[in-house]
């Protein structure tokens, strides 16, 4: 288990990658051509394609009094449904800039990236028997960049996994594996992105397991004054595939929203595994999320995807 000073660490590390600033920009908006993600936001750069933008925005919105919930909550709908005019929306836009200054925004995201993401990264870290700070570090990462689950398993198919390799040797077959499939991706906004795996092989290289301070990413420096003070361009290499998942009409329908319903039943929740994001689905969808003590909207994002074993 990390101690709070690792975690922060990590988070900066990905923070740094996301909006170039060890604390994370809060009201910080990218748009970069080619990127499939689409519109970018907040501390750690959550995308519009994936679903999570309206995660985000949603829970702001649901704050009492939040400073621009009226003025955002009118967006909700085009949010839910992806909808990309809103790259280009320059007063949906300037309202997030805005908001990005609201005390309670900071609150959201802070609450949002560690439940969406430092969460499951965690969870799946331990799963893999992975314990230091600059492993579980490598797959919060891959979290927030996307696509963890495809390359840990090219890396379990092609090296094993842990016990059976030891954890840093894994974790740099990881990096190894993961700094490639970046590097020849289709997606060739995503070529410029290995300066991610490349910083972590100079912490491997380092032996800095435990991310000890201070580091340098990037060209910025990273201490524990930085870390505990008061409150470059990323490309989004999510699976398209992995779209949010949530009760709407018409319904959504795809092998998408099959595998989350074998995966209800596999984890002891009755459904029928039809392909459809149904009332029934999205019942079982808030049943399972009750039992794993998540937040039971009925909304499949990256945390409920990730306890599914998705």
């Amino acid at each position: 288990m990390l101690n709070d000073l690792q975690k922060r660490t990590g988070e900066a590390i990905v923070n740094i990658f996301e909006t170039g600033h060890p604390l994370g920009i809060y009201g910080q908006v990218t748009l970069i051509k080619g990127d499939t993600g689409h519109l970018t936001y907040g501390r750690s750069q959550t995308t519009l394609a994936s679903g999570n933008l309206y995660l985000l925005i949603k829970a702001y919105c649901d704050v009492p009094d939040a400073q621009f919930a009226t003025q955002l909550g009118q967006y909700l709908g085009r949010l839910a449904s992806r909808d990309a005019t809103l790259d280009t929306d320059m007063t949906f836009r300037g309202l997030l800039r805005d908001a990005g200054d609201d005390p309670d925004m900071h609150t959201v995201q802070d609450r949002f990236f560690d439940r969406v993401y430092w969460n499951p990264s965690q969870k799946d870290a331990e799963a893999l028997s992975l314990s230091s700070a600059l492993g579980t570090t490598v797959v919060y990462d891959s979290h927030v960049h996307g696509s963890w689950g495809r390359i840990r398993n090219l890396t379990v198919q092609n090296h094993g996994k842990p016990p059976d390799v030891s954890e840093q040797d894994w974790i740099g077959f990881y990096v190894s594996e993961r700094r490639n499939w970046l590097a020849t991706n289709p997606n060739s906004a995503l070529h410029v992105t290995v300066y991610r795996m490349d910083t972590f092989n100079q912490l491997i290289g380092a032996q800095n397991w435990d991310l000890a301070l201070p580091i340098t990413v990037r060209g910025i420096r990273v201490d524990q004054e930085i870390l505990i003070a008061d409150k470059p361009v990323r490309v989004s290499a999510h699976d398209a595939s992995e779209r949010t998942l949530l009760l709407q009409t018409p319904f959504m329908v795809g092998d998408d929203v099959e595998a989350v319903q074998r995966a209800l039943v596999q984890a002891g929740i009755a459904v029928d595994v039809d392909g459809i994001y149904g009332h029934l689905t999205e019942a079982a969808v808030r049943r399972f999320q009750q039992k794993k003590g998540l937040t039971a909207d009925g909304v499949v994002g990256p945390a409920t995807r990730s306890a599914l074993g998705l």
